[in-house]
């Protein structure tokens, strides 16, 4: 059995669908039926279900975006620091291995040699450098107390999408979005992404960090042709001139734009879809809300 935390949102109940189609029971558990974000009442449940894994899928990410955290300050820092330390000392308490799903919101940019961050690649992205939004400050702060834990995976999301119209899916975003940003990311298919990280453990692959996004990388314009050739969307896109004017009229808090790359994950045998095949193919099965 598998505990799951945060199964309500848009990454939980992507682990939802996964675990249920694999036919695994799991236990979404709920704030409302327990606390887990107390130690203590949540190591008390560990200690009596006894799940062979527990996912954490729980943090708190704004909505409709970044922009929201600003205002929550409290909330952001309780579910995106504080969270991921109370189950992680449930967890080696109980004894029991885990999950947490991260952020690769915590970089900007690229490597000097204008390669994708890697796992060994300090973040640059933080409250240290002040350069960040409140999200990305707290969500570095979260693998911060996750550092040299045991039996603990930290996957990295990146700006999550998948076929399903839906305000928290990328391609939705920039579909409703009146103006737009150009620039550089590393994305992750939702339901790849939770196939990647739930494979972690099923192949029992060793414990610690992994960037979980599908290889390459893409530019907002590119994702736009690919959704016009599509014909999902023929829309006149409209850009920012530049990211100045973005952060004058449409942003109240700086956006991490940044290159990673998973080739650690395929190192132990768990590969994505290349980044523009999975867009496309998402584009070509798209189902409109």
């Amino acid at each position: 059995m598998i505990y799951l935390l945060g199964g309500s949102g848009y990454v939980g109940h992507a682990y939802q669908q996964l675990l249920s189609r694999k036919g695994i029971p799991f236990k979404n558990l709920r704030r409302k039926d327990l606390d887990y974000a107390d130690p203590v009442k949540l190591t008390e449940a560990l200690k009596a279900d006894r799940p062979e894994f527990l996912i954490n899928a729980a943090g708190y990410t704004g909505k409709p975006n970044v922009d929201a955290c600003e205002l929550h300050k409290a909330d952001c820092l309780q579910g995106n620091a504080v969270l991921p330390g109370a189950i992680a000392q449930a967890c080696e308490a109980a004894g029991i291995p885990w999950g947490h799903v991260s952020s690769g919101c915590i970089y900007t940019g690229a490597r000097s040699d204008g390669t994708g961050f890697t796992e060994t690649d300090a973040p640059n992205f933080t409250f240290r450098q002040n350069n960040c939004s409140f999200y990305s400050g707290t969500k570095a702060l979260g693998e911060e107390v996750l550092a040299g834990k045991p039996q603990v995976y930290v996957w990295r999301l990146r700006i999550p999408f998948d076929h399903i119209d839906s305000p928290r899916n990328y391609l939705t975003k920039l579909m409703r979005y009146s103006k737009l940003l150009e620039a550089t990311n590393s994305i992750s298919q939702l339901h790849e992404f939770v196939a990647a990280t739930f494979a972690c453990w099923e192949k029992r692959v060793p414990f610690g960090l992994y960037n979980v996004t599908n290889p390459g990388q893409v530019t907002t314009r590119e994702v736009v042709d690919l959704i016009r050739q599509s014909g999902v969307s023929t829309k006149d896109f409209q850009f920012f001139k530049n990211e100045d004017e973005f952060m004058q009229i449409a942003a109240k808090t700086p956006r991490s734009n940044c290159v990673m790359t998973s080739a650690k994950l395929a190192s132990v045998g768990i590969v994505m879809t290349e980044v523009r095949e999975a867009i496309s193919r998402d584009l070509r099965n798209w189902k409109s809300s």
